[in-house]
């Protein structure tokens, strides 16, 4: 376990010392958020968030490939690079997508091209952990799983939003799969602890956790589409990986239950964005719009018209992220009638914390009393100043 948090200190490092120089280069290039009627900042922010997000777990990645602890994870699979060479185009994608806008079918070719390095370089959905199933040809197992990442990433892609929004959902989900896939790498094997997934996730979850003190809000930057799909690929490919490990044979009757993990757990890390993504396309078609157009009636916006704060939305869709991810692996760690009385508390509390002003007015209280009480603490309403680099920018555009 050590050295998978060496590997998330080292990664989220990288990132959180690349996030400012990435921020500069964002104004230098032109590649800033300005403001639109259905975006919830106040004034523009630079992008290319994402590219510290990719070099923090490409960081981590090459680290771990040096350690000799990891290297049979790395043993005669091309796996890990190919995750990095997935990574690393679609966050080239999406930087020019930050900076010039393309085209969502450009985008999306992109992205199938990804998933396809993905899955060419072995991460490939081939076992299923129900009764032993294995899909039966290679190019339905190739399909299956570009089908899985492009998903993913449209799906990280949507929910991003809010400061903080994607990067702390995908740091909670992603902590619960990391502990699961640590956990069933001892349970499976004994004396060879090393975990591809395990170990991608640590470097995901570092990551995220090096980027978010730049992107809470109000935002210094964002992640953008860079960020995002790096962040979805990256998910799904650690999610590919552990569910093709998972031998149902070695599984005790005992432990049958938590055998199909691999397959909930995923998707209860990434519920949230694919609900998101799923209404809105629902919604978009039926209004006669393209499903790929962006409006201002995601879940987050909802939370806000419905009266929440930016930082109470984004904390409310954190705990509904945290409820369904740990509460699918205390499968792992609790027997199916103490599990599911964990997960009915945790829906419970984040009920609370969705649909109760008082509880929200009471905690928002004690926030501010502490905040007085500390020196002072930003309002809701703070936002940062346009910055130098900002108006440089448009001084350069206009010629002046």
């Amino acid at each position: 376990m050590k050295v998978y948090l060496t590997l998330l200190l080292f990664s989220a490092l990288v990132t959180y010392i690349a996030t400012p120089m990435m921020r500069h280069l964002a104004f230098r290039i032109g590649a800033v958020a300005a403001v639109r009627d259905r975006d919830v900042h106040k004034v523009p922010t630079a992008r290319l968030g994402g590219v510290a997000i990719f070099l923090g777990i490409a960081a981590a990645i090459t680290l771990a490939s040096t350690i000799p602890f990891l290297r049979p994870a790395f043993a005669n699979s091309g796996a890990a690079w190919a995750v990095i060479g997935g990574a690393a185009l679609v966050c080239a994608i999406g930087v020019i997508d930050d900076i010039v806008d393309l085209d969502w079918m450009a985008k999306l070719a992109g992205q199938v091209f990804a998933a396809w390095i993905v899955a060419w370089g072995g991460v490939q959905l081939v076992t299923v952990p129900i009764a032993g199933l294995t899909i039966a040809s290679s190019p339905i197992s190739l399909v299956a799983t570009m089908l899985v990442v492009v998903v993913a990433i449209n799906a990280i892609n949507f929910v991003d939003g809010l400061d903080g929004l994607a990067a702390g959902m995908i740091a909670i989900g992603g902590s619960a799969f990391a502990l699961y896939t640590y956990v069933i790498q001892r349970n499976a094997s004994s004396g060879d602890y090393s975990s591809l997934a395990t170990l991608i996730l640590a470097a995901l979850v570092g990551a995220c956790i090096g980027f978010l003190p730049h992107n809470l809000h109000p935002a210094r930057i964002f992640m953008g589409d860079s960020g995002s799909m790096v962040l979805g690929l990256t998910m799904a490919s650690a999610s590919i990986i552990v569910t093709g490990q998972i031998d149902p044979e070695i599984v005790s009757e005992r432990e049958r239950l938590p055998a199909f993990v691999p397959i909930i757990l995923p998707i209860m890390v990434v519920a949230i964005p694919l609900l998101d993504m799923g209404i809105a396309v629902i919604t978009r078609t039926i209004r006669g719009r393209s499903p790929w157009k962006a409006d201002s009636r995601h879940l987050h916006h909802r939370l806000l018209q419905f009266g929440h704060s930016h930082r109470w939305a984004v904390a409310v869709l954190y705990v509904w992220t945290a409820v369904m991810s740990f509460g699918t692996v205390s499968l792992v760690f609790m027997r199916g009638r103490y599990s599911a009385l964990f997960l009915a508390i945790g829906i419970m509390i984040a009920s609370i914390v969705t649909f109760s002003p008082r509880f929200r007015s009471l905690v928002t209280a004690i926030l501010e009393w502490v905040g007085q009480r500390g020196g002072g603490e930003p309002t809701e309403g703070d936002e940062p100043e346009q910055s130098e680099e900002y108006n440089s920018v448009l001084k350069r555009r206009s010629g002046s």
